[in-house]
């Protein structure tokens, strides 16, 4: 199996349907040993059982804005794993008002709670870890198209992804004379809870399915897959990378079709 004996952090599951979920699925099945993270009390509940679905048993409490938190991490998983070989880096937030109405109301709260709790944290988190990361380990975190590009009612979010991918970049030449690969999963939309803040996301999947080549939506069974990849030894020579997973739909200039608020389509391009 591709990741036979690696061991890995995955920060960021909140339940079975979340893009996290869908990456530690594929590496426990190609073979990886993996220890996760919760935010809170609440989460645990939803973390505990999963991390016993794929035979794990270490479970740590994580709040990426907590200091006291990041400054025991390496310990706990030194203790209980010894070195790993990966961090998955699945945070993001923004307070709901700040993805709705126009960008340029967004207030400094706002602004500094995305940045942080989206951006900071991948540094922060990385810095925290790097004492038990093994020489040729991976870093991966999750981006979106609203990073590089304007998407409706992404907001402050898509600000915040686009210092992200930037991230991503600064932080792979710092790790790279380490011998540590950093990269980004651009994925496509995907109904997870974190979504579930965006408005019109039904019309944003419609969008997306109508008009990416591939002609449907992106899984995180399809993500997961890219993922393991990017995490696994088969990705050695690349780091700095924003890996797209959207069925394609990143390429296109121009719409195929249109759709409407409920998905209906509207328009066909090549209509006569």
């Amino acid at each position: 199996m591709i990741m036979n004996g690696k061991k890995g952090l995955i920060v960021g599951v909140a339940n079975a349907k979340s893009i996290a979920y869908g990456i530690a699925e594929q590496c426990h099945k190609q073979g990886a040993k993996l220890a996760f993270t919760f935010l809170n009390d609440a989460l645990k509940k939803r973390v505990e059982p999963i991390a016993a679905e794929f035979g794990s048993k270490f479970v740590y409490e994580l709040d990426v804005n907590n200091n006291a938190h990041l400054e025991t991490i390496a310990d706990k998983i030194k203790a209980d794993l010894g070195e790993i070989d990966f961090i998955v880096h699945a945070v993001a937030y923004a307070p709901k008002e700040a993805l709705e109405g126009e960008f340029i109301n967004t207030t400094k709260e706002a602004f500094d709670i995305a940045m942080g709790t989206s951006v900071y944290s991948l540094l922060s988190l990385t810095r925290a870890v790097l004492p038990v990361l093994k020489e040729g380990g991976s870093v991966l975190t999750l981006s979106y198209l609203g990073g590089p590009k304007f998407v409706p009612h992404y907001n402050v979010m898509g600000v915040a992804k686009a210092a992200l991918e930037s991230a991503v970049r600064y932080l792979a030449h710092d790790l790279g004379a380490k011998n540590i690969r950093v990269n980004a999963i651009s994925a496509g939309p995907i109904k997870t809870l974190a979504a579930s803040g965006i408005g019109d996301f039904r019309m944003i999947l419609r969008y997306n399915e109508v008009n990416s080549p591939l002609k449907r939506n992106v899984s995180t069974e399809d993500v997961g897959k890219s993922a393991m990849y990017l995490l696994s030894d088969l990705a050695s020579g690349v780091t700095g990378e924003i890996h797209y997973v959207d069925c394609g739909y990143n390429i296109m200039g121009m719409a195929d079709i249109a759709v409407d608020e409920n998905g209906n389509t509207i328009l066909a391009m090549d209509a006569k």
